[in-house]
């Protein structure tokens, strides 16, 4: 063979059935748009926490601490979490993907609800594992019972992402609870909470009672979302155990998050003021857009989320309408890329931003 001919390398098999993660589109686009296609947060980070992060950045010279302990020490203290039982990660992603390395192989079961979060399809896909997927119910929620029936003798980790993305339902801390009891000892049950803090079902603290009676329990959270810190990149997990902390730190590189972002989410925890604030903000947009989706014939899922999903009328096309919005300045999910044909997820923004979409959404239907 003669050196300069093109040769294809070989990849492992696991990449031909990882699914490429449908990421949001967008980011070339003039600033003047209305940005709502990523459940990220209309306000920028406070001041206080941008400060922490600047005064971090000073010492990059040096390596992050890899144990992240003084924000695991704020969130001990926030929580009432013992620091050995909570994993810190780059975004909540990096702790969900560590998961399903320490957790699957070939022959292990995943279960979760379709649709849910895009990244889950990747944990079995990358291990080898076989995913089980259990639908919604009419409300566009998780149904629990369901999702009992396939837990097997194979299943290693049950995933519940309450509120649900892309949907935005949620379920009460009832079922949460009840359901926690039908999963057996063996299994991880992980409870994605990454937008808590927008629901008004119960207090979002309320699963952490959960996890004195349930060491098989994880409860996935992120500052992403209500503390605005997305373009950080930090998350974390409070266990029921010091197992899976210790498990996915051991499958992971070490120095995961960086400087800023654990001096940004240690200062963030100091400003629950803030994150009663915006969540208060998320709600008002939350009813003013069911009202204005509700103007239009449409009526969306229960949202108890910073966003909303709703089925388009059955004479519009998904994709000219996300194109047309797009045309107008409004970037919105198309349900096609995020398990389902002919619905869109809409990011609360601020207030013109809402008005924008449902101004554009109305001349495009």
């Amino acid at each position: 063979m003669r050196h300069n001919e093109p040769v294809a390398i070989e990849f492992s098999e696991r990449i031909r059935r990882i699914p490429v993660y449908p990421a949001a589109g967008g980011y070339a686009l003039p600033e003047d748009v209305a940005p709502l296609a990523s459940n990220e947060s209309p306000d920028p980070p406070l001041p206080e926490v941008l400060e922490a992060a600047r005064r971090a950045l000073a010492g990059a010279n040096r390596y992050p601490d890899p144990t992240s302990g003084r924000l695991r020490r704020a969130l001990s203290d926030r929580y009432g979490v013992p620091g050995a039982r909570i994993a810190i990660g780059n975004g909540s992603c990096d702790i969900l993907l560590a998961a399903g390395e320490a957790l699957l192989e070939p022959g292990a079961e995943l279960v979760y609800a379709w649709p849910s979060f895009s990244v889950y399809p990747h944990l079995a896909a990358a291990s080898g594992a076989t995913a089980v997927t259990v639908g919604l119910d009419a409300a566009h929620r998780h149904d629990l019972d369901a999702m009992a029936a396939e837990i097997t003798a194979a299943t290693r980790l049950v995933i519940v992402c309450n509120p649900n993305n892309p949907t935005s339902t949620a379920l009460p801390f009832a079922d949460i609870a009840a359901f926690a009891e039908r999963v057996p000892r063996h299994v991880a049950l992980m409870v994605d909470e990454a937008y808590c803090e927008f629901s008004l079902l119960d207090d979002p603290d309320t699963t952490l009672d959960l996890l004195g009676r349930h060491s098989n329990l994880v409860l996935l959270r992120t500052f992403s979302k209500v503390h605005g810190l997305c373009g950080l990149r930090v998350g974390f997990a409070l266990c029921g155990s010091e197992d899976f902390p210790r498990a996915v730190d051991q499958v992971r590189q070490p120095f995961f998050c960086n400087v800023a972002a654990q001096a940004a989410a240690v200062e963030a925890l100091r400003h629950q003021d803030a994150v009663a604030a915006r969540v208060e903000r998320a709600i008002v947009a939350r009813v003013e857009m069911e009202s204005g989706l509700n103007a239009l014939g449409i009526e969306p899922a229960d949202s108890q989320a910073n966003f909303c999903w709703f089925d388009l009328p059955q004479s519009a096309d998904e994709g000219d309408v996300v194109r047309g919005l797009s045309e107008r300045g409004v970037l919105v999910r198309a349900g096609a890329a995020l398990g389902r044909d002919g619905a869109l997820r809409v990011t609360y923004g601020t207030p013109a931003q809402n008005a924008r979409f449902l101004d554009a959404l109305g001349a495009v239907l």
